[in-house]
């Protein structure tokens, strides 16, 4: 991982310290709530539905076992003991008091850590692979640039009031498990056919009222290009993008206004002003953080413990298969520790599950964490002779449930359970699903399929990249859910399709039932994935599942 310069906790220290000042102004009444707004923001401070919410950034999803203990104890000394991993490979607290979150912030700098531009008009959270550097399929590991990225946009001059919030993810794998399509910018680590590794650029994607999936900007850009080419991006954007309506405000519609090619001509002439600027000096900072980007001292050891337990027991074996994905050495494993226990909420993790996973992460992770976009806790290097004894010690603390990618693996936003801007509930949707089929012991027949659920438009739940999406919105003061099939956040991002009127809230998790069961029902064997079937057989059998007084009537 990256450490702190000193240039860098001076930075840190100094934002803190400003800001401490800001909340004693507020609170003495020197600022009104207005003028305290963006001040709050550009510190990842907002205030929700019943308090403040402090969104802390956890850059690139990577976290060390002392960073997640300092996540756990701020936890319990300051909020409800617990922290909400998001689709941004953040934590968010939800209930801290603004007398405490100066301390709360100096606590997290003792860390390394920050809550610097998690909100606001600006460059947010550079996100990234989460099996990043442990994958046997990347080209590059894709934190190095993602750091790189997260330095030269952090504090940026001329993109802290941006049209609107701008967001950049990095995969260093054509399986792109950073979802690269669905952001304002996406980077994709690319060999040309000389073989030298560059980048491709994507721009304009994004979900929200306005789903759009991302558009090829640049096929190959050597890596000496990538940061100056970036930043046309953003300085161009910055000039066309809207700020007369917030709804028309983000790249993607700067792109279909203009359209691709006027984008793209006006973005090379900005590159061609910046390139010169680069010195080189860029290259030297991307060399120094790749070399602090240092593989583990893989061990070596007798894996015939693992085959044992393997073969005997079938708990371990499901929660292996599941939770468990090939790793670029032979002998280890990425495991991904599941925080969706059923009935749960998704994404939550408690101080003492906090602590448990910064403690196996030394015994057993070679001191690495990694947090997805899709709210689950990643340990990317484990020895195939240490899986039994983790699971072991994650069962009890609820941890330990095998459903990595299936039914209720679910992705919820917080919805009107905390989010001022929701509209309907979307945690007690993914809680009742969960538990349902939970209940039907269909899961693992079920295989992959992904339910993805948003309280609002904003579709802070990515609603539209679920094989299964769930919207919920207010219809004269009450919740209806529309439900929307077929998408998918992979290499070849989707959105979804809305497959027609929405659903009261008691009535959604039969619907959802009722898609299922059609699907088992339709499937040509057990290997065909519901996306797979849904893709071969069209909406219209779905549909009919869907709303089966409709077909009564048509008869």
């Amino acid at each position: 991982m990256y450490d702190y310069s000193d240039f860098d906790e001076s930075f840190v220290r100094a934002r803190v310290d400003q800001f401490r000042h800001q909340v004693e102004r507020r609170i003495s009444g020197a600022l009104t709530e207005d003028e305290f707004k963006p001040l709050r923001l550009m510190n990842g401070l907002y205030l929700q539905l019943h308090a403040y919410m402090l969104r802390v950034a956890i850059p690139y999803g990577s976290v060390n076992p002392h960073q997640m203990r300092q996540l756990a104890m701020i936890a319990d000394r300051w909020d409800k003991g617990y922290g909400h991993f998001t689709t941004r490979q953040n934590v968010q607290y939800n209930w801290p008091k603004l007398t405490d979150v100066p301390d709360m912030l100096d606590a997290l700098a003792d860390v390394q850590m920050h809550a610097i531009q998690t909100s606001g008009n600006t460059i947010r959270n550079v996100t990234a692979d989460h099996f990043a550097g442990a994958a046997a399929d990347e080209i590059e590991d894709p934190r190095p640039t993602a750091e790189l990225l997260r330095q030269w946009s952090t504090d940026h001059p001329e993109f802290q009031f941006l049209p609107r919030k701008f967001k950049l993810a990095v995969t260093g794998s054509a399986a792109d498990r950073a979802v690269t399509k669905a952001h304002d910018v996406g980077i994709r680590i690319v060999r040309n056919a000389e073989g030298e590794v560059g980048y491709q650029v994507l721009v304009g994607g994004g979900l929200g009222r306005t789903p759009i999936v991302g558009q090829v900007l640049a096929d190959f850009l050597p890596r000496e290009d990538l940061l100056p080419y970036v930043e046309a991006v953003v300085s161009v954007y910055n000039t066309l993008g809207r700020r007369d309506n917030k709804y028309k405000a983000r790249i993607k519609i700067t792109s279909l206004e203009n359209g691709l090619d006027t984008l793209r001509e006006k973005v090379e002439a900005r590159f061609a002003q910046l390139k010169p600027l680069f010195s080189g000096i860029d290259q030297e900072l991307f060399r120094h953080i790749q070399s602090t980007f240092t593989r583990p001292a893989f061990k070596t050891a007798d894996d015939a413990p693992f085959h044992a337990a393997y073969d005997t027991d079938p708990v371990f074996r499901s929660w292996v298969d599941t939770n468990v994905d090939a790793h670029r050495e032979a002998d280890y494993r990425i495991v991904t520790i599941s925080i969706k226990k059923h009935g749960q909420t998704p994404g939550d993790a408690t101080s003492d599950q906090m602590r448990l996973i910064a403690d196996l992460a030394e015994r057993y992770g070679h001191d690495d964490i990694r947090i997805s976009h899709e709210q689950n806790v990643i340990l990317p290097h484990v020895h195939v002779a240490d899986l039994p004894a983790l699971y072991a010690a994650l069962k009890p603390a609820g941890l330990g449930t095998a459903n990595a990618g299936l039914i209720s693996d679910i992705i919820a936003c917080p919805g009107m359970d905390y989010c001022a801007l929701a509209t309907a509930r979307a945690i007690p949707v993914a809680q009742e699903i969960a538990t349902r089929f939970d209940e039907l012991k269909l899961e693992h027949e079920i295989g992959p399929l992904k339910i993805k659920i948003s309280g609002c438009i904003n579709a802070c739940g990515h609603h539209h990249l679920g094989h299964i999406g769930i919207l919920g919105l207010d219809r004269a003061g009450v919740e209806n859910y529309q439900i929307t099939l077929g998408g998918d956040g992979g290499p070849d991002t989707v959105i979804g399709t809305r497959a027609g009127p929405g659903f009261a809230y008691d009535a959604i998790v039969p619907a959802v039932e009722r898609l299922v069961m059609a699907y088992l029902e339709l499937r040509e064997d057990a290997s065909e994935t519901f996306l797979e079937a849904y893709r071969r057989l069209g909406d219209a059998p779905f549909k009919a599942a869907l709303y089966p007084e409709s077909k009564a009537n048509a008869a």
